[in-house]
């Protein structure tokens, strides 16, 4: 299948934001990647279960970035106000409308700034860690984005800097078929410590495809948390892959209730002897929502540790995909992966695949997984209704409870404040 659908060529996108000339040679290196990697057929594995019925991409046109505003939108600044941070990046479509930071961090050499601000005032670091992690051709999607990049969040915190609040960023897209494509890149150099927070809001009527790279230096700290709630009509494509050295934790989370279609690559690489990586997400499709999540926990030093867990619920007519793989290469001795999905279906009608895998070419590695799906058993019900609670609380309790487990592993208060929230909103409550 071609597809046609630059109505800016990229030299033309790469001029008006006045990039360098190795952006523009990655932009087309991008796009030739682009039109060569074969349109999903459905037959593909990772494919198999999410079929792009009803979407066109050449139906949407990219944010040109210059779009004027009267001010910040009401549900960009609601959601800034959610999170206590210590810095804070505001960009709508395409168009950095806040950008803030703690005078302090910025006097120790912490950057946090939109990335086509980054291209120009930080050309060195951008160009040493942009696409580093994250392949120019890792996926068609990742491929385009490279491409069309259109917006962007920069991340860069010195070694030894620890940033103990953390760094919010929300990214809102307005009614249309337009299409943003968001491009994020976190560095933790060593032994720095980092929490960013990122929320994608909007894209009624469009699409949205985002990349993120996120780089932990040796013995050093980043949590990252990506909430993803489009609107409900939107088509959602994202790749994030993290790079774990010697020492490193990084704790990495996905929580998806919004969007029409989601797909999402998460890849966690250890190549770092000692490393911790975690991986969490929360889902929470209802209506006709498909939410698909492939992760890969990619072990190639020894002594590290992954640990993933994954919790959804599911209400009316919703699917959810997961396909999880855990690959501990030659000389990864001493691994201990761990990967659990667990689904709570609230309707017959819901569906949920779950694939978890194993490919292990180490003879000294602990690795386990597992994955359960299921529903409300009636005696969890019968029992709390039987103490005076109705069955809409009844069902509340359950479904909060069932999610508090990942909850509990998430670093910032405002965060699990949201997801609380949202979890009920879904219940009707």
């Amino acid at each position: 299948m071609t597809v046609q659908i630059l109505t800016t060529p990229v030299a033309v996108l790469a001029d008006k934001k006045d990039e360098p000339a190795w952006m523009l040679d990655l932009r087309t290196r991008a796009w030739r990647f682009f039109e060569e990697i074969p349109w999903p057929t459905g037959t593909e594995e990772t494919w198999r279960r999410t079929k792009l019925t009803g979407f066109h991409l050449e139906d949407y046109t990219p944010l040109a970035g210059d779009n004027p505003s009267a001010g910040l939108h009401e549900e960009t600044a609601k959601a800034l106000a959610e999170v206590e941070s210590i810095g804070s990046l505001a960009i709508e479509d395409g168009v950095a409308r806040v950008r803030e930071l703690d005078p302090a961090l910025s006097r120790r050499g912490v950057i946090l700034c939109a990335l086509d601000a980054a291209v120009r005032e930080h050309p060195d670091l951008v160009q040493k860690y942009f696409g580093s992690v994250v392949a120019v051709d890792e996926n068609k999607f990742s491929a385009l984005n490279y491409a069309l990049w259109n917006s962007g969040t920069f991340v860069y915190v010195p070694r030894n800097v620890i940033v103990d609040k953390p760094l919010q960023v929300v990214i809102r897209q307005s009614t249309g078929r337009s299409a943003g494509y968001h491009h994020t890149i976190v560095v933790a150099e060593e032994g720095a410590a980092v929490t960013l927070v990122e929320d994608f809001l909007g894209a009624d009527e469009g699409m949205t495809d985002s990349t993120v790279e996120l780089i932990a230096g040796p013995n050093s700290q980043l949590h990252y948390l990506h909430l993803q709630n489009l609107a409900t009509t939107a088509w959602n494509f994202g790749t994030q892959r993290m790079r774990l050295e010697r020492d490193a934790t990084l704790r990495h989370f996905i929580g998806s209730w919004g969007s029409r279609l989601s797909k999402n690559w998460i890849n966690m690489e250890l190549v770092g002897q000692g490393s911790t990586g975690e991986l969490l997400g929360l889902y929470f499709p209802s209506g006709r929502q498909h939410l698909d999540h492939h992760t890969n926990q990619l072990h190639k030093a020894p002594h590290a540790t992954s640990d993933l867990l994954f919790k959804g619920a599911l209400k009316d007519r919703a699917r959810a995909v997961y396909q999880g793989y855990i690959k501990v290469y030659s000389g990864a001795q001493k691994t201990n992966a761990y990967q659990a999905n667990r689904n709570l279906m609230l309707s017959k009608q819901a569906r949920a695949d779950s694939i978890p895998g194993l490919e292990i070419e180490a003879d000294d590695v602990r690795c386990t997984h597992g994955a359960t799906a299921g529903q409300i058993p009636d005696e969890y019900i019968f029992y709390l209704m039987a103490r005076g609670i109705d069955r809409t609380n009844a069902e509340r309790m359950i479904v909060q409870g069932f999610f508090e487990e990942v909850l509990n592993r998430i670093p910032v208060e405002g965060v699990r404040n949201k997801l609380e929230t949202e979890i009920a909103r879904k219940l009707g409550l």
